[in-house]
């Protein structure tokens, strides 16, 4: 699963959880960098994470591809 939710965010899919408002993706900035760095959203701010952090955040929170309220579907 963490192979597959890698190359989802390394594709521009959003996670995240609408009632919680916690959102997590790989800016377009980061794109075929060799460590990217993605972004966690939460209602208190945002915050850079690596990839494996991202990872670990979207499994442990059970996050899901989602619509982002202000970048839709996609990150890029």
């Amino acid at each position: 699963m963490s192979r597959m939710t890698a190359e989802h965010l390394k594709a521009g899919i959003i996670f995240g959880d609408h009632n919680t408002q916690e959102y997590i993706y790989l800016p377009a900035s980061e794109i075929g960098m060799d460590d990217p760095v993605c972004v966690i959203e939460t209602p208190k701010g945002r915050q850079d994470v690596t990839l494996k952090q991202a990872l670990r955040f979207v499994l442990k929170l059970s996050l899901k591809p989602v619509r982002h309220p202000q970048w839709g579907s996609r990150s890029y």
